[in-house]
């Protein structure tokens, strides 16, 4: 008795599949034909692709940065950094 494995597909390869099919140029059959995968397979990444498609227009520029933490951090950033040039000036015998 031998085993078959699961083909696993890469998100590349269905989004290449997906929008083949969308195009309409070809039918369902020849997609999958030519692709080597099932035609039901075919329609279910074209149906994903549409219910999709919307998200990936959402988020533009990403998220807005909070500017209560940007300045937090800087701050903190700041006091950080004048630690150390006090420390090295200490150490090196640099005095102001």
């Amino acid at each position: 008795m031998s085993e078959k494995k699961r083909k696993c597909f890469t998100s590349k390869f269905k989004a290449k599949v997906a929008i083949e099919a969308i195009r309409g140029i070809k039918t369902v059959n020849e997609i999958a034909q030519e692709f080597g995968v099932h035609p039901t397979q075919v329609g279910l990444w074209k149906k994903e692709l549409h219910e999709q498609a919307s998200n990936v227009f959402d988020t533009k520029r990403g998220p807005k940065p909070d500017p209560s933490t940007s300045s937090e951090r800087l701050y903190s950033e700041i006091g950080r950094l004048k630690m150390e040039l006090d420390w090295l000036k200490k150490k090196s015998g640099i005095s102001q």
